[in-house]
C-alpha cells in the first residue's frame, strides 16, 4: 500500500498572474508561491497546486466544486465580482442565473457552473436544505 504523507491536486493554467489576481481577488482564495505556481488554500483545509503551461487547454470538467450554504447568494455575489455563469438550455436545464436547481426536480444538488480565466470549469454547490 502507499504510504503518502499527503495529497493534492493541480491543474494547469495559461496565465499564471490573471489565475492568481482571479482566485485571491475574486474568490478569496489565500494563494502563495510555489516554485514554477502557486498553492491555493481551500476552504475546510484542502489544497491545490495550479502552474503554468504554454500549451494549456481547459478542463472539460469541473476541477473545484464549492460548497456553500445559499447558492443563490453565491451566484449573486460572484455575478457582482465579474464572474460569468454558464446557461444550459438542454435538460437539465439551468435558470435565468445559471443555477441547476437539482433539489427541486429530485436531481441531486443546486449547482452553478463558472469559468476561470484560463478556461478551466468551477463550480458553487449547495447540498441539502
Amino acid at each position: 500500500m502507499l504510504k503518502a504523507k499527503a495529497a493534492f491536486s493541480g491543474f494547469s493554467v495559461d496565465d499564471l498572474a490573471k489565475a492568481k489576481a482571479f482566485y485571491t481577488e475574486t474568490l478569496g482564495l489565500q494563494v502563495d508561491p510555489d516554485g514554477v505556481g502557486v498553492r491555493l488554500h481551500l476552504p475546510g483545509g484542502g489544497t491545490v497546486f495550479a502552474y503554468p503551461k504554454e500549451d494549456h487547454q481547459p478542463a472539460s470538467f469541473t476541477i473545484l466544486n464549492f460548497v456553500v450554504d445559499d447558492i443563490d447568494t453565491a451566484v449573486d455575489e460572484l455575478t457582482g465580482r465579474g464572474v460569468q455563469f454558464e446557461h444550459y438550455d438542454n435538460e437539465p436545464k439551468t435558470d435565468k442565473k445559471g443555477i441547476l436547481r437539482g433539489r427541486a426536480q429530485n436531481r441531486g444538488p443546486d449547482i452553478a457552473w463558472f469559468k476561470d480565466p484560463a478556461g478551466n470549469f468551477l463550480s458553487v454547490i449547495q447540498n441539502g436544505n
